[in-house]
């Protein structure tokens, strides 16, 4: 039987105000994420980044304001929002295949489908040869690929990472970010990505949001290496750049 992959949610907030009680990081903000779409999500230290995430989440709830998926408040965790962190958060005594399944084992898949899906997933991710593995067996690299493959095996509508590739190094990062993007196409999720790094955002995102204004920029496409060099590339990367260092 075919099934059809919904469409990535679309993440709204309206003047929200998020943070713990009595410790609001982010105060009134307005942010609107399109169905689909890669939003990366920057800004300086302490400025509410994982905040965000956290509340998109439904693991934080907001303040005041609105937070909603698709016109309905988000108050809790929804199999539907995958959220993806710099630590891999891999279980070490189940072996990368069954790490894979595990959220499709919570959500009562059967047994056949669940391996199916993970051995798909594994395979896109260029992990089909390391299934039976256990955790520590692999790279940093290979472990980020099982929590992104994990993340998406169960087909959500919105994936959440929070700075997932921060600890690796550069020639990994870099082929983590390509493959990112290789293995959502056909997806349909809408996808919030944390991140430090404004080349990596850029390179990422269709637009880019500034916190703590809530400010959103238009990436130039294509979604090219070579186009850091592109003068609309360059004088946007200057822009978000200042943005960054007025905040502080």
């Amino acid at each position: 039987m075919t099934t059809t992959t919904p469409p990535g949610l679309r993440l709204t907030l309206r003047g929200a105000v998020l943070g713990r009680a009595g410790a609001p990081v982010l105060d009134g903000i307005d942010l609107d994420v399109v169905p689909g779409e890669i939003l990366a999500v920057v800004g300086p230290s302490g400025c509410g980044k994982s905040t965000l995430l956290r509340t998109l989440a439904g693991l934080l709830p907001a303040l005041g304001g609105e937070v909603t998926q698709d016109g309905d408040a988000i108050t809790a965790p929804r199999a539907e929002r995958a959220l993806v962190f710099q630590d891999d958060a891999l279980l070490p005594w189940r072996t990368v295949r069954a790490n894979v399944e595990l959220p499709l084992a919570i959500r009562g898949v059967p047994r056949a489908e669940r391996r199916a899906r993970a051995e798909s997933w594994l395979a896109r991710v260029g992990l089909d040869e390391h299934g039976a593995k256990l955790p520590h067996r692999i790279s940093g690299g290979q472990r980020q690929r099982v929590q992104l493959a994990r993340a998406l095996a169960a087909e959500p509508r919105a994936v959440l990472m929070d700075e997932p590739f921060g600890a690796l190094d550069a020639q990994t990062r870099a082929g983590m970010q390509q493959l990112l993007v290789d293995v959502l196409r056909g997806t349909g999720a809408t996808v919030v990505f944390v991140t430090h790094d404004v080349d990596e955002a850029l390179f990422l995102g269709d637009r880019v949001a500034l916190l703590p204004t809530g400010r959103v920029l238009d990436v130039p496409r294509p979604r090219e290496r070579a186009a850091h060099t592109d003068p609309a590339t360059v004088a946007l990367r200057r822009g978000v750049l200042e943005s960054l260092t007025s905040t502080h």
